[in-house]
């Protein structure tokens, strides 16, 4: 296989997470790589491909919109029919959303880009188990407005040590948030969902493994009473090395958006 010969698609792809075990191919359980890999080798006809993901989720996270490439060697492709031919064949929850060529000084990985991540969570009566998919249910009531207070705080460049799962000394844990809420639910709606849900919404050039689920963990455990304010706060200094461990269940996160300038 020659390099010359190699083409190169950028494919922005929708899954819902909650029967996957992340995107990272795995032995022996359903990963959307997997998934991924076993359409395209029928698609194409072939296993001259190779695909790179934007960024990966873990089990039960889902994704509204995110990047992978795709690197085809030897034959191009109709971009409009590969799509066509590409849903047809992924499992019904898997879908892509555009397909286009890009070359070979593309880096998905690389290419600057910002991620917004939300989570659905609700509190007071029970939802309707259909609900379990996007969103969490707390069964505490939880103090909305004081949620709403300290989620701002998020903003800004912080130190997140307490955020990073398991850092290492190496590992560099400050990190810029550009907007952060926590506000009534208005970006997804169902029949069986409750008359008043939540989400969480957080944006930023980069988040570490479990981030967005650590700070929605100590939103969780401020808007149950188990911490102070005050608590809240010396959480996001970095030099105080507070370890963290309440990490909000995955199937309420869902990676919302991801804009990239191509």
């Amino acid at each position: 296989m020659q390099f010359q010969n190699r083409h190169f698609y950028l494919i922005k792809l929708q899954y819902l997470g909650f029967r996957f075990h992340g995107w990272q191919k795995q032995p022996d359980v359903p990963t959307v790589e997997k998934m991924v890999k076993r359409t395209l080798r029928f698609v194409l006809d072939h296993s001259n491909f190779k695909v790179l993901a934007a960024g990966r989720t873990d089990a039960k996270v889902s994704v509204n919109e995110t990047y992978i490439e795709l690197f085809i060697d030897n034959e191009p492709i109709d971009t409009d029919q590969f799509l066509q031919d590409f849903n047809l064949n992924l499992p019904s929850d898997i879908r892509a959303l555009s397909v286009q060529p890009t070359n070979r000084d593309f880096n998905v990985i690389q290419h600057p880009k910002i991620k917004e991540y939300i989570y659905l969570f609700s509190h007071g009566e029970k939802f309707h188990p259909f609900c379990a998919s996007l969103m969490v249910y707390m069964k505490t009531e939880l103090d909305i407005p004081l949620m709403q207070e300290a989620a701002q705080l998020f903003e800004g460049t912080h130190d997140f040590w307490s955020y990073t799962y398991k850092p290492k000394e190496n590992t560099n844990t400050v990190s810029t948030v550009n907007s952060c809420c926590v506000e009534k639910n208005t970006l997804f709606t169902a029949n069986f969902f409750p008359e008043e849900s939540f989400v969480f919404r957080v944006s930023g050039s980069g988040f570490k493994r479990h981030q967005v689920r650590l700070m929605m963990g100590s939103l969780f455990d401020l808007g149950m009473h188990k911490i102070t304010l005050e608590a809240f706060k010396a959480n996001l200094d970095g030099s105080k090395k507070i370890h963290l461990s309440h990490i909000a269940p995955p199937s309420g996160l869902i990676l919302y958006r991801t804009t990239m300038e191509l």
